[in-house]
């Protein structure tokens, strides 16, 4: 089974929907991490769950 790969690209449409901030790609957790909200969305199958129901709590939470 193959998995599809994130295409970077799609960082610079992208934004965090609790904060409206950008994104960082977390390659090795196949992850978009939103700094300023304290999470992390996964990357399934090349696509990105943009659901704040889906996405992980940052263990460092919010940065203020």
């Amino acid at each position: 089974m193959s998995t599809a790969e994130f295409d970077r690209r799609m960082l610079e449409a992208l934004i965090c929907p609790r904060s409206g901030a950008s994104l960082d790609y977390d390659a090795a957790r196949q992850e978009l991490v939103s700094k300023a909200a304290g999470l992390a969305y996964p990357i399934r199958n090349g696509i990105p769950i943009m659901l704040i129901d889906e996405a992980r709590v940052l263990d460092d939470g919010p940065s203020s």
